[in-house]
């Protein structure tokens, strides 16, 4: 890209209000905590169960489609680099118009993921103290949460990455015990490709089924670019950090679950498939390693919680700050330099929402992840439109192939989600839509002309 096309946040009509203390190394923490090392111990079963058992392929697959997306972020983040994410992107490279819209699709992903973590969390405490309610765990990550986030990014940081190296430790302590039990043939397990490919399991809708569930995992790594007001390099460290985060994490992921998969080979037969792996676990190591997993599952989400209430807060800042939601959102703590307004929203919604949602983890999946694919969807038409048509780029692989198949392949998801998520996120989008009309019409809000 040549170096005009780069702007900074003083060009773009903004001023340096958030703390900037953030390096490549804290953005792929946060990144990896987000996406959280061991995410597919917590949705392993609803994989297996979609999948007939292949849930490497899954992952694989998903990793692929966000690879492409990470690019697209990294491109857009290079030229406007603006808290916002999508939200941003979209009103820059295509018009303000469109940005509102698929600013108001992502909160449905940024919205709803706390809230799924915390109920996440809350299953997973439950099922070691089942005296203690799920929605009470819930209650007591999002207090922490909101004040961790209300403190600021830096000490937030600190905490990520204590979390990240205790997933790390758990998650190599039951490959280690899994492939000890493998080797010693407990429950009949063996090492094959199967996991990955069995043309007797195989389907291919079955497996886009799955991958449109197993996104969630890879989520994480787009709230990294809501942070590049706050990072201390250049805009190009949200694509570096990006595409960084995916392959750490798809790696891990595809190894885990063939582990996982070659030591239990039938998903049918799963008592609970909210406990899944943590069944897989006990068979690995017994009880002390499925309280362990489960365990970690609680904390690790947990610890992704912060990140995802972090990435909403500045998304609503963002967009606060450009008129279109109450200016509230905007206020920045004057000790702290965070929005905490924005912080302390979330956390009270989280409130309520995880009381509703307690008891349908699968359902609040899908519906975060069709806020999250439709914005990606869109993300990468923007980078197409921006550089191809408005800057006319010569790029051809970077601003022409790569956010084309990008748009295949998380179009091409998208269209597998489950009937009821594409209903839901309909109404939210009209939603949206009249909000808009209601705000420039009723209350004559113009929304701020962006400089591009």
């Amino acid at each position: 890209m040549q170096k005009s096309q780069v702007n900074s946040i003083e060009n773009l009509g903004y001023k340096q209000e958030l703390k900037r203390g953030l390096s490549l190394w804290h953005m792929i923490v946060f990144g990896l905590l987000f996406v959280i090392p061991i995410a597919p111990f917590g949705i392993y079963g609803y994989l297996a169960n979609e999948s007939n058992n292949l849930v490497p392929l899954v992952y694989a697959i998903g990793c692929v489609a966000m690879v492409f997306t990470a690019l697209s972020y990294g491109q857009m983040a290079r030229s406007f680099p603006v808290a916002g994410s999508v939200y941003a992107y979209t009103s820059r490279g295509i018009n303000k118009h469109v940005g509102f819209l698929v600013g108001w699709i992502i909160l449905l992903d940024y919205i709803l993921m706390p809230t799924l973590i915390y109920v996440v969390v809350g299953i997973s405490l439950n099922a070691i103290i089942p005296e203690v309610p799920v929605y009470a765990w819930s209650v007591i990550f999002i207090a922490l949460v909101t004040i961790l986030n209300t403190i600021g990014v830096q000490s937030t940081a600190k905490i990520a990455i204590i979390a990240l190296i205790a997933q790390l430790v758990i998650y190599v302590l039951f490959v280690v015990f899994a492939i000890f039990a493998i080797n010693n043939g407990v429950n009949d397990a063996h090492f094959s490709i199967d996991p990955i490919y069995n043309a007797k399991n195989f389907s291919l809708t079955m497996v886009m089924n799955a991958v449109s569930i197993a996104v969630l995992s890879f989520l994480g790594f787009d709230a990294i670019s809501t942070l590049v007001e706050e990072t201390k390099g250049d805009s190009s460290v949200v694509g570096r950090a990006s595409v960084s985060v995916l392959v750490i994490a798809g790696s891990l992921f595809v190894f885990v679950t063939y582990i996982a998969g070659s030591l239990w080979i039938n998903s049918g037969n799963f008592v609970n498939i909210d406990y899944a792996f943590y069944e897989i676990a006990n068979v690995a190591g017994g009880k002390w390693l499925m309280n362990l997993t489960s365990f970690g599952t609680a904390f690790s989400w947990g610890g992704a919680a912060l990140t995802a209430q972090l990435a909403v807060s500045r998304v609503l800042f963002s967009m606060s700050r450009d008129k279109n939601i109450p200016k509230f959102f905007s206020i920045i703590h004057k000790k702290f330099k965070t929005p905490y307004i924005a912080a302390w929203f979330m956390g009270a919604l989280s409130l309520v929402l995880s009381y509703v949602f307690v008891g349908n983890v699968q359902g609040l999946t899908l519906l975060v992840n069709f806020g999250a694919l439709t914005s990606f969807f869109i993300l990468h038409l923007s980078v197409i439109y921006y550089y191809k048509f408005k800057r006319k780029s010569s790029s051809v692989f970077s601003h022409l192939i790569f956010p084309l198949c990008g748009a295949l392949v998380v179009g091409f998801v998208w269209l597998n989600l489950d009937i009821d998520a594409k209903i839901i996120g309909a109404i939210w989008i009209v939603l949206g839509i009249i909000w808009y009309v209601v705000l420039r019409n009723v209350f004559h809000k113009e929304i701020k002309d962006l400089h591009v």
